[in-house]
């Protein structure tokens, strides 16, 4: 049944291809109108050469605009090449203005003037405004399409208004009333509208406890309030109350991704732009290695401990059977309690007052794994090499590693959060070496103490 419905929805690009060819408009026109603007852009970079140019011809602008919001940044002026000068800024004239400021935002400063200069002077204005504002603050992700009325607005006078300025706000879920001054001082949603009277005041049905955004504020900060109040759409206001635009959860939901995207790069010790995948490798390796060679000169520690423990490793050689385990294991956990740690700070829900919390929390859960494992361990080990004091040894090296781990892993972003430092730079992997340390250090010293009855 599944396959059955994936196939309805395939789209036959050789059948497109043909089409194309033979400019067969009244076959393609039905079928573009009923695609997404995402699965547009799936046939465009599907397509290539000529028919990527034939396929653009067939689409009028405010299709491209609502397609060129939908892709990356790098496709988007691949589309604007093929497009030439003319239908670009036609293009760019239906398209919503924070958008248009975040393609041109990755453009030489020539082009982008040059681009602007193609505009309508109103757009054009309100894509100037935006570039103006860093990329991840508020007014850098606000749109300056949304629906907002005066004050001595009637209902049925909102209403009307409402018609003619849909089309081309962002949304209309939210009207934002402000004074004469633009001083933002109410918001009423679309259902209060519909419900009230034709001659009732704006202000009568209008909440005036808004909750809005700083035009500086960081992106980060405005997704988790958002999140908080499950809010669609969140004004954004000067320091005199002016309301200069609004953000919507779509573009809060770019945000999350965005910054869900930089975290995992931080933890797993490389650079922002790696997460793009494909990059020069020389670059890619320029931001790798510095980590790589701090965590090489940790490791270098680890081989010193060992030198320390040659003799007790020449004694007891069935010792190394269990070093990866014990050192595996300790990073885990530690890991684990990081991640816990870091996205606790990152959603709010981890405060100051919570530290202590925390880190009991997880010194408790350490106990309890650090048990729990030990005593499987310290059975297996007794029952397989035949030596009691060995399954003593291994079991309780591991119980105080896990125990380590959890704690470190907990405690390292802790401190780093106090100390203004992003907790993401405490990566996985520098966690995991620190932990190796520290697991052999405890693991031999175990084994040296008990060497006699090895």
């Amino acid at each position: 049944m599944a396959e059955t419905e994936e196939r309805r929805h395939e789209i036959d690009l050789d059948a497109i291809r043909i089409a194309l060819q033979k400019r067969e408009r009244k076959y393609l026109r039905p079928l573009i109108e009923e695609l997404q603007p995402y699965d547009l852009g799936q046939i465009f970079f599907r397509l290539t050469g000529i028919y990527r140019t034939h396929f653009l011809n067939l689409l009028e602008a405010d299709e491209i605009a609502d397609l060129l919001e939908e892709l990356e940044s790098e496709e988007q002026q691949e589309i604007l090449v093929n497009l030439g000068p003319d239908k670009a800024s036609r293009v760019l004239n239906q398209m919503s203005s924070d958008e248009v400021a975040d393609l041109m935002g990755d453009l030489e400063e020539s082009n982008v003037q040059k681009l602007l200069k193609s505009m309508e002077t109103d757009e054009a204005d309100k894509v100037r405004a935006l570039l103006h504002y860093p990329e991840d603050t508020a007014g850098g992700k606000m749109t300056m399409e949304y629906v907002s009325v005066y004050d001595y607005y009637t209902v049925e006078e909102v209403i009307q208004y409402l018609r003619r300025e849909a089309p081309t706000a962002e949304t209309v879920y939210y009207v934002y009333v402000i004074d004469a001054d633009d001083r933002l001082v109410g918001v009423v949603s679309l259902r209060e509208l519909l419900i009230a009277q034709p001659g009732t005041a704006i202000t009568e049905i209008m909440y005036e406890r808004i909750i809005s955004v700083p035009a500086d504020m960081d992106q980060e900060e405005v997704a988790k309030l958002m999140e908080r109040y499950d809010f669609l759409a969140i004004p954004v206001v000067d320091d005199e109350g002016r309301l200069l635009g609004i953000i919507t959860v779509d573009d809060v939901i770019d945000v999350l991704i965005e910054e869900a995207q930089e975290d995992i790069s931080k933890l797993s010790a490389v650079g922002q732009t790696e997460m793009d995948i494909l990059t020069h490798p020389f670059s890619s390796a320029r931001r790798r290695i510095p980590w790589l060679v701090l965590l090489l000169c940790i490791g270098m520690m680890t081989a010193n401990l060992l030198g320390f423990f040659e003799h007790t490793i020449e004694k007891v050689a069935v010792l190394t059977f269990f070093m990866p385990m014990i050192a595996g294991m300790t990073g885990n956990t530690g890991t684990q309690s990081l991640a816990l740690v870091i996205r606790g700070l990152a959603t709010g829900q981890l405060t100051r007052s919570q530290y202590l919390r925390i880190l009991r929390q997880e010194g408790f859960v350490g106990i309890i794994i650090g048990l729990v494992c030990s005593v499987l361990i310290f059975g297996l080990v007794t029952l397989w090499q035949d030596n009691l004091v060995l399954g003593l040894v291994v079991g309780g090296s591991l119980l105080c590693t896990l125990i380590l781990g959890t704690l470190g892993g907990t405690l390292i972003p802790l401190l780093l959060h106090m100390l203004k430092v992003d907790p993401t730079v405490a990566s996985g992997p520098l966690i995991t070496t620190i932990n190796d340390v520290f697991s052999l250090l405890i693991y031999f010293g175990f084994a040296t103490m008990f060497l006699h009855y090895l």
